[in-house]
């Protein structure tokens, strides 16, 4: 992923801090695993945020007699900021804003220019709809839904990759 939403991090990282105390490698890891190996933040950007966090009160390290890695835990001044978080974090699920992203206007640049319109609205109300689907499935979950979505999406996938097999002569 080259780009995460400011604030991202932290709230990923608090989240995880609440469900029990980890390290900064750990916390890498955890992610990775969430995001089905699409990001997995750097110690770059870890560290310096668990530092921050830990200077400002929101955690604090546990005691590693015996795995030796230093791990932390949510403080309760980190406990309500992860509450703000929530709010923040409900409040954009909410309003389900979509913004384009910025590489859509990079493609079909050389196809004719009104097709190329139509494409990317296209593309665009698949993009909304998918970020809509997945934040419908995480409120109200059902097997049923996923269900329903897996087909459609698979559908979907296998149609588009007969298009570009017959495109290429395949």
């Amino acid at each position: 992923m080259a780009t995460v939403p400011k604030g991202f991090l932290r709230y990923q990282v608090l989240e995880l801090l609440n469900e029990k105390p980890l390290s900064g490698s750990e916390i890498m890891s955890e992610i990775e695993k969430l995001t089905n190996g699409c990001w997995k933040p750097s110690p770059g950007s870890i560290y310096p945020l668990l530092s921050w966090l830990q200077d400002d009160g929101y955690i604090q390290g546990v005691p590693t007699e015996e795995s030796g890695m230093k791990r932390y835990m949510l403080t309760e001044k980190g406990r309500k900021l992860l509450e703000e978080q929530r709010k923040v974090y409900a409040q954009f699920r909410m309003d389900r804003k979509f913004f384009a992203l910025p590489f859509m206007s990079s493609f079909w640049l050389r196809i004719p220019p009104e097709e190329a319109a139509e494409v990317r609205e296209t593309f665009r109300r698949i993009l909304k709809a998918l970020v809509n689907i997945g934040l419908a499935l995480e409120e109200r979950f059902s097997e049923q839904a996923m269900k329903e979505t897996l087909n459609i999406l698979n559908e979907t996938a296998q149609k588009l990759e007969e298009t570009e097999k017959k495109l290429r002569g395949e």
